[in-house]
């Protein structure tokens, strides 16, 4: 038998890794966001349990009905036709979806920080779900032309199929998919992100300026203290996420190029090619972002913590926590 190439056995072990911890942490967070407000407002929370959905998608249709298949099946259903045309319109949809909802995120908490004009219109619960209905819809919909991009082919000597590019589609196609693909993942998102993050750092700048100048008035000082406190809050959040997305998907952008254009007919089984090993990197990377949100939250705001504590309290100390719901009305009636 023939030994198995590191990179290989790396990806067995992570992907179903990546699932065990990313799915259960976007479930817990979504619950959280629904159950509490966690000091955030009802915008940003929108945006945090779509974004758990969206991420949820991506490890189910991406890393587990594809890359986890692929390394434990002999054959993956979408293999076979129609599964080989829709796969990528599934996953390309659920992944635009996905990096758009950070983009969207980023946008609004710009609103939030530095438009206050605009702010009564934009950031409101209702214009947030319509804005995210949209972001899902149109995330699938420009995956579309991903159908006419693949082909089930048979195995020369087996019963098996593949699924492959399509020799039907010129190769300017591929091409132009590729592009249009990395500058709607990753171009315009990097630009918006930096751009956003960069006015926001500039502002986190100013305002403490502005802290130093206040000091000497106390009362303005206490209140401008407190509009601090909720903007340097809102503003590490923001820029936690969006900075992390961007290096987690920086190595996949380049590798992808690369790939699908300089290397277009390498093949990706051949790992003794350098620019295989670093584009599976870069794909775990990528898809490693759809799993770090809940630790993210965790780390720079106190008040998830305290819930994400409490969850866990419950779950592992369930039958304390019964017995003292139970016993309040009896304790009420005692003191009444």
């Amino acid at each position: 038998m023939k030994n198995e190439h590191w990179m290989i056995t790396l990806q067995k072990v992570f992907y179903p890794a990546l699932v065990i911890i990313g799915i259960p942490s976007n479930l817990l967070t979504f619950l959280i966001f629904w159950r509490r407000n966690c000091g955030l407002s009802p915008s940003c929370r929108c945006y945090m349990m779509a974004m758990a959905v969206a991420d949820t998608m991506v490890l189910i249709e991406i890393v587990i009905l594809e890359l986890i298949l692929k390394y434990y099946t002999i054959e993956p259903f979408w293999s076979r036709e129609p599964w080989c045309m829709i796969r990528d319109v599934l996953n390309y949809g659920a992944y635009n979806t996905s990096v758009w909802l950070v983009v969207c995120f980023t946008i609004e908490r710009f609103v939030a920080i530095r438009a206050v004009c605009v702010k009564p219109k934009m950031c409101t619960r209702r214009y947030t779900l319509y804005l995210i209905a949209t972001v899902f819809f149109c995330g699938h919909l420009m995956s579309v032309p991903y159908f006419w991009s693949n082909e089930s082919k048979p195995l020369n000597g087996t019963n098996g199929f593949i699924c492959v590019y399509s020799a039907r589609m010129p190769k300017l196609y591929v091409d132009g998919l590729v592009w249009f693909q990395n500058t709607l993942v990753y171009i315009i998102p990097f630009i918006i992100i930096f751009t956003l993050n960069g006015f926001i750092l500039k502002q986190i700048s100013q305002s403490n300026k502005v802290h130093t100048e206040m000091q000497q008035n106390r009362k303005s000082f206490s209140a401008f203290v407190m509009v601090k406190k909720q903007r340097v809050k809102s503003m590490v959040l923001l820029v936690t996420i969006s900075m992390t997305f961007s290096y987690l998907c920086s190595t996949r952008f380049v590798t992808q190029i690369l790939i699908k254009t300089v290397h277009y007919k390498i093949d990706r089984a051949d790992y003794s090619q350098s620019i295989n090993i670093a584009a599976d990197i870069g794909t775990m990377l990528d898809l490693t972002n759809t799993a770090v949100n809940m630790y993210l939250y965790a780390c720079t705001q106190s008040r998830f913590r305290k819930e994400i504590i409490q969850m866990a309290k419950c779950l592992t100390v369930p039958c304390k926590h019964d017995k003292l719901q139970t016993n309040i009305p009896v304790i009420s009636r005692m003191l009444t």
